[in-house]
């Protein structure tokens, strides 16, 4: 593990506790990854290395399943999210129907307000647009 992405996860570990968790409740040592709710919301962070070297901060939160005989208004409702919502990604995960909000930064040059910021960001977002789109689509988490 670089030295780099110690320190990102001890900054991980440090917004945990900011928000009132613990690196105990929170991070799963198997899969390297934090999980906690915000609001509606399931949030997923970890640290990604590549191939290549490089090494991402990613933060998730599964929004909603594709829902059956709606697919060309639901896909259009996502791009047009996509463009609305600043910061973040709306994705689909190969080979699933599942819909997540999604966050990625490359580790170089980032500090702790930026990572706190980022997975704010994420947990507004995620708490916000699944409830949107199951209010707009039905429920199928």
């Amino acid at each position: 593990m670089s030295e780099l992405k110690s320190k990102v996860e001890a900054m991980i570990d440090q917004y945990v506790i900011e928000i009132g968790l613990t690196k105990e409740q929170t991070y799963n040592p198997e899969r390297k990854a934090w999980y906690w709710m915000r609001g509606s919301a399931n949030i997923e962070v970890f640290v990604a290395s590549m191939d290549s070297g490089r090494e991402f901060l990613r933060i998730f939160s599964p929004l909603m399943k594709v829902p059956k005989g709606n697919e060309a208004i639901f896909y259009r409702t996502l791009l047009d999210m996509n463009d609305n919502c600043l910061g973040v990604k709306i994705t689909t995960m190969e080979g699933t129907d599942q819909v997540y909000v999604t966050y990625e930064r490359d580790l170089i040059g980032i500090d702790y307000d930026e990572v706190k910021t980022c997975i704010a960001d994420l947990e507004w977002w995620a708490d916000e647009l699944d409830d949107r789109l199951i209010e707009q689509f039905g429920s199928s988490k």
